[in-house]
Formats: structure tokens, sequence, C-alpha cells
């Protein structure tokens, strides 16, 4: 289940970057050479970056690679500091489904009023709704991790402060 989660929201996210690095790419060449940009493209790059952000939320979270403070850790101890990842994550996923359900709420009503882009016409219902839903699963995840193992994944080299 991991594994197929960090396979869809890796895609997910790594498609909307490629589509932003080709438009940003047609988009500068376009002026350059034909001196016209694509019409839309900062509505279209917004779109693909809230994709980007919160399609690798949930990845972020789950591999521990936040940026964090930890200068003072070494003052406590190891059952102090499972007490506070606890805390920390449940807080994380209070927030983020307090988050996922306001997201959800104000898709649906953008839905409802037929809420769209400027320039490009295009429905903002479903990447707010869809904000939601990823804000949701990234809950989901810190709820986990709250009440998981006492064993926590150790993040990448580089990837705390």
């Amino acid at each position: 289940m991991k594994k197929l989660f960090d396979i869809v929201c890796g895609t997910l996210s790594g498609l909307a970057l490629f589509a932003i690095m080709v438009l940003t790419f047609l988009d500068v060449s376009g002026r350059k050479i034909w001196s016209q940009s694509i019409t839309g493209s900062l509505e279209l790059t917004e779109l693909l970056m809230v994709v980007v952000i919160f399609g690798a939320l949930p990845l972020v979270s789950m591999k521990s690679e936040h940026v964090v403070f930890d200068s003072l850790d070494a003052l406590f101890s190891p059952f102090f500091q499972r007490i506070q990842r606890a805390l920390v994550n449940l807080v994380c996923a209070a927030l983020l489904f307090g988050l996922a359900y306001l997201m959800w709420r104000t898709g649906s009503e953008f839905a409802v009023t037929g809420e769209t882009t400027a320039q490009l016409k295009i429905a903002k219902a479903p990447f707010i709704q869809g904000m939601g839903v990823l804000c949701g699963l990234t809950g989901l995840v810190h709820l986990i991790k709250a009440f998981g193992s006492a064993q926590e994944e150790e993040s990448s080299e580089g990837g705390t402060l």
C-alpha cells in the first residue's frame, strides 16, 4: 500500500512539475522567437503548482522530510521525544483534517457557483477539492504516525536542520 501511495503521489507531482517545465519552456521560447506568449500560461502554472505542492505533501509527511528544529532534542529523553512526536503528529493531523474540510466545502461552493479561472475559464472546484483530499490523506499519514510504532523513520540526509 505504501508503495502504491508513493507511486500515485510521486507520479502526480512529477507529471505536474514536468508540465510546468514544458509550459515555461514553450512560453519563453514563443515570446523570444514569435513575440507571442501562450495564453493563460500563468493560470496553468498556478494550477499545476497546486498539484505539485499538494501531491507531494503526503509523501513529505510519510517520509518525515519536513524542516524541523531539533537543536534541543539532545536535552530530552527518548521517552519525551516520542511523546513530543506523537503530540506534534496529532496536532498536524487535526489541522490538516480541518483544512481538508474547509477546502472541500469551498470547492463544493465553487462547483455550485461555477467559479472558473479568469482567462481560460478552467473550473476551480476540482483543484480545490483535490487539495482537500490530499490534505485529508496527509492528515491520515500524521494520524498513523502519531499512533504508529515508536520507531520513527529517519529522514534522508539534509532533510532536516
